[in-house]
Formats: C-alpha cells, structure tokens, sequence
C-alpha cells in the first residue's frame, strides 16, 4: 500500500491511541540508538542484539494484549520489553548489570523481562520460546483464565524441531496462543530463500490445521488489526494463529555487525519503507499531529531515556555476595 492514501492507515481509531503507537515505536528506536552508542564507547558491558526496522510489530501486537497476557521473546527483546511495558529505566539498570534491574542485573540484554508486566525473561535459543508460550497458554486454558499466550520469533525459527513441537500441541489442544514471526528476511546473515522454500512462511499454518496470515510488518496498524483478530480468536476457544511480519533489520544483527550481506540497494529500500517515518508522515498528512509536535515527543523520549541512563549508572554496583542469591542447589 501506498504511504499517504486513506486505505493505508484506517481511520476509525481515536487519534490518542494512533499518537500512542507512535510515540511506543519512537522509544524503542531511540532507546537502542542510545544503547548502542554505551555499548560502543565501552561504557555498557555484555553485547546487544537490537531492533531498529522492526518497532511496528512490537508496538501493533502489544497494543492488543492485556497486562496480564504473557508474551516470549527472543535474544533480541528489548522492543518487546518497552512495548509490553517496562520502563527505559528498569531497562538500562538490567543492561548495565545492577541489581535494580529488572532481572536483578543478572540477566542482561538477551534476558530481560517482568513478570508483573507480562513478559517471560527473553530466551536466546531461537525458536526457545514457542514450546513455553505453547505451555503458558495451556496453563490459561487448564486455569479457564482468559489470557493470552504470544511467542515473538524471528524467521530462523521456523526450521527448528521446538517450533514444529510447540506449534503442533498449540494446534491439537486449541491453545490461547500467537505465533510471531518476525520475518526480516535474514537469519543472523543467512537469507530467508536459503532456508525456506516456501514463499510466505504462513502457508506453514496450514501444516498444522491454523490459521496463518502474512502482514506488513512496518504497518503498525495492520499489526494491531491482525493480533487483535488473533487474540479475540485465542480467547474466544479458537485456539492459535500464525502471524507472519514482513519486516527489516535496519541494524546489524548484532553490535559490531556491518551487514555486508545485504545489499546496498535493498537497504536503501528498507530505509524508505522503515515503520516509523512511515507512520509520522501518515499522522501528518491526516492533520492529527503537526511536525513541531512529533519533534516534541522525540525531545521528550531523548530527555526520558537520558534520565534512564544516569539513573542507571549511579545505581549501586552489586556486591559480590550477590552472586550467590537465588540459586538452588
């Protein structure tokens, strides 16, 4: 669809839930701008695996789920975490390895999460955390709790055993649960037609008798629409649906990655279709926010981050002791 046109946003949604979306996608996209530059410079321990090109799709299924519905992630998590609801702050503080983080500073960047607000701690084995969504949301279903079960995935997944296992029981029981894959057409650098031969990975639904739907995932509002439908069918009893999100990852695939795998011109392109210029040129053109307004918001994150990273480098180290806290034996 064309960026502009009346049919490529609907506007049947209240301009403070599409200014919302906005500014959620806007502060992911800033929070890893900024924690790349900290990890670079060398002031941020561990690695980083990020999520620039890819905020649509976190923003879109979040906005559709309930505080208290559970979502996985993956070794690239921190959009899931700020679109499910923790805050920069209790972000940076797990980044930077202090006890106040989220995790308590022990999880780090592939590991971030809270339960109170709905998010697993992230798994780094791709394609780990379908089977857990798979068993949260037969939890749901055993409880006769109307909740929801979401598994983000990137699209190296799909070939591994753990999503046939998990998908398949989601199916068999008519499970709560949504399958995410973010597809954005690289596994780390190996393209998409070197591991999958099938043109949409959705068609892989019907593998396992569910509905599968391939998306745009640089359309935040399509997102919203497909994992709303996809959640209304899971608590309704309908059981799982699979979402496939056509996107790109506009960063490497990790922090000193220099993406010599893709070619120049399909960056470009991606560059031009990125979710959120994308959006705020729509808010515009629609007359629901100004240029001066979307600078603000910008300006605001910027400060809300900042604060973050000072709160979170003041924070007291962890004692050494504190090593040995939580572990069983």
């Amino acid at each position: 669809m064309t960026p502009g046109k009346e049919e490529y946003m609907p506007s049947k949604y209240e301009p403070t839930f599409l200014l919302d979306l906005y500014r959620k996608m806007v502060l992911i996209r800033q929070f890893e701008d900024r924690v790349k530059f900290l990890f670079l410079e060398g002031i941020m321990p561990g690695t980083i695996h990020q999520y620039q090109g890819q905020e649509a799709i976190a923003a879109g299924v979040c906005a559709a789920l309930n505080t208290d519905d559970i979502i996985t992630s993956t070794h690239r998590p921190h959009g899931h975490a700020l679109a499910k609801g923790l805050s920069a702050e209790s972000l940076l503080h797990e980044l930077f390895g202090k006890p106040s983080g989220c995790c308590c500073g022990k999880g780090g960047s592939m590991h971030v999460g809270d339960l109170e607000k709905g998010m697993l701690p992230a798994i780094a084995i791709v394609g780990g955390g379908v089977p857990i969504a798979t068993g949260c949301a037969l939890a749901f279903k055993m409880r006769g709790e109307k909740r929801v079960a979401v598994s983000f995935s990137g699209d190296g997944a799909v070939n591994e055993g753990a999503f046939h296992e998990g998908v398949n029981m989601g199916a068999i029981w008519d499970l709560p649960v949504i399958y995410v894959i973010e597809n954005n057409l690289y596994s780390a650098s190996t393209p998409i037609a070197d591991t999958v031969k099938l043109e949409k990975v959705s068609d892989r639904a019907a593998g396992y008798g569910i509905p599968g739907v391939t998306v745009d995932g640089n359309d935040v509002v399509a997102m919203y629409e497909a994992a709303r439908g996809a959640v209304e069918r899971a608590r309704n009893g309908e059981g799982p649906t699979l979402i496939e999100a056509v996107t790109y990852r506009i960063t490497g695939h990790s922090r000193r990655d220099p993406c010599n795998y893709q070619p120049k011109e399909q960056r470009r392109e991606a560059r031009k279709r990125e979710p959120i210029r994308r959006f705020a040129r729509y808010l515009v053109e629609k007359g629901l926010v100004t240029e001066a307004e979307l600078d603000m918001f910008r300006e605001e994150i910027d400060a809300e981050i900042e604060r973050a990273v000072e709160s979170a480098q003041a924070a007291p180290d962890p004692a050494p002791e504190f090593a040995l806290e939580g572990l069983w034996a």
